[in-house]
């Protein structure tokens, strides 16, 4: 019997461990778009762009901490410390 309704199928998919590789997707994904946008940050009266962008590195380890494999979640974290080193060596403005 196929499931039907979304909850069915989202415990269908959370059974057979799909969903948990998807997390490690996306907190993947998260990590990629804050580095790319981090970018900018480096520029020199632009890094307060980094008080933004590493709340959402650590979002983006929340979600790969639900997951089953932890590459997302280590990306990300090495994502939030550029930024926060960033911002440490900025004074926290620059």
């Amino acid at each position: 019997m196929r499931p039907t309704g979304l909850s069915q199928v989202l415990a269908a998919c959370l059974r057979k461990g799909h969903l948990a590789g998807m997390l490690n997707i996306l907190s993947a994904l998260i990590g990629l778009v804050t580095l790319i946008l981090m970018i900018p940050a480096v520029i020199p009266l632009l890094g307060a762009l980094n008080w933004i962008l590493v709340p959402i590195a650590l979002f983006g380890a929340l979600i790969g901490l639900m997951s089953s494999k932890k590459g997302g979640q280590n990306f990300c974290l090495l994502v939030a410390g550029f930024g926060a080193l960033r911002l440490f060596l900025g004074g926290g403005i620059l």
